[in-house]
C-alpha cells in the first residue's frame, strides 16, 4: 500500500510505501514503513497512518531543534551541569541490562 502524506493544497509528498495490516487479536493496526523500517500502531487505520508520519519524521530527525546552552538558562539549569552524552534513563521501569 503507498499513502502520499500530502495535504489538500500542498504540493504532495513522494509516496511513502508501508505495509499496514491488523494485529492477530483483530484490535490494533500495526504499520511499517519500508524504507525505513520503522513500525507502530494504532487504535485506527487513521490513527496509525497519523503515528508512522511522526515515528519517521523523528527517525529522520526532521522534527524538533536541539536545546541550546540559551535555552537551559532560561528554564534555570546550568549548562556546565549537563552531560553532552545521552544515558540510561534513571527510571525504575527502563533496566539497560535487560536488553
Amino acid at each position: 500500500m503507498s499513502t502520499d502524506t500530502g495535504g489538500n493544497d500542498e504540493d504532495p509528498s513522494p509516496a511513502t510505501h508501508i505495509t499496514l495490516e491488523l494485529s492477530e487479536d483483530g484490535e490494533t493496526w500495526i504499520v511499517t514503513d519500508e524504507e525505513t523500517g520503522v513500525t507502530t500502531q494504532g487504535e485506527t487505520r487513521e490513527h496509525a497512518l497519523e503515528m508512522i508520519d511522526e515515528a519517521v519524521t523523528l527517525h529522520k530527525g526532521e522534527t524538533g531543534t536541539p536545546v541550546t546552552d540559551g535555552d537551559l538558562r532560561e528554564w534555570g539549569i546550568d549548562p556546565e551541569t549537563v552531560e553532552n552524552e545521552v544515558g540510561v534513563p534513571d527510571v525504575p521501569w527502563f533496566n539497560a541490562d535487560e536488553e
